[in-house]
């Protein structure tokens, strides 16, 4: 898998690097609190590289491939790269997938962006209070701060499903 190839294990390794530093601010009081960064499975590792290749994609309804993506795309092409199969609906991925109490990065957050009682939007909880996730029709994927307003108004749940 990763022995296979060098430049996939080089990304991983600079990637948790990276995230090593991101353990420090809490996010405000609707959003579970973050978890230390240390320790990140490889699992955690690849969804977060590939979630974060792919910032800058354009958003696209059903898009699930790295030409165009919605948000839930975004979340089952960064799970599939991990080798973790999804569902593929932010709703589905919310009803079936396990709650977190603490979000860690690469976990799931979870929104009610349409104000019908239920999950209609999903980010991938980068750390550091961030998230990244593909906004809507003519925007692009990208990074945003889960302590804004507009996002802790709508939050609904955290899920965990990388080891």
């Amino acid at each position: 898998m990763l022995t296979s190839s060098p430049c996939r294990l080089v990304l991983c390794l600079a990637l948790l690097g990276l995230l090593a530093g991101c353990a420090g601010r809490e996010p405000a009081t609707h959003a579970p609190a973050p978890a230390p960064a240390e320790g990140l499975s490889i699992e955690r590792v690849l969804i977060l590289a590939t979630a974060q290749n792919a910032l800058g994609t354009p958003y696209r309804f059903g898009g699930n491939t790295p030409e165009a993506l919605d948000c839930s795309g975004l979340v089952e092409l960064a799970y599939r790269a991990a080798g973790i199969p999804v569902p593929r609906t932010a709703a589905d991925q919310f009803r079936a997938l396990p709650a977190a109490t603490r979000a860690r990065p690469g976990d799931l957050l979870f929104f009610d962006t349409a104000g019908r009682g239920k999950a209609s939007h999903v980010g991938i909880y980068r750390g550091d209070g961030q998230m990244i996730h593909a906004p809507g029709r003519g925007r692009r994927v990208e990074t945003a701060p889960v302590e804004l307003a507009y996002w802790q108004e709508r939050f609904l749940g955290a899920a965990q499903v990388a080891p």
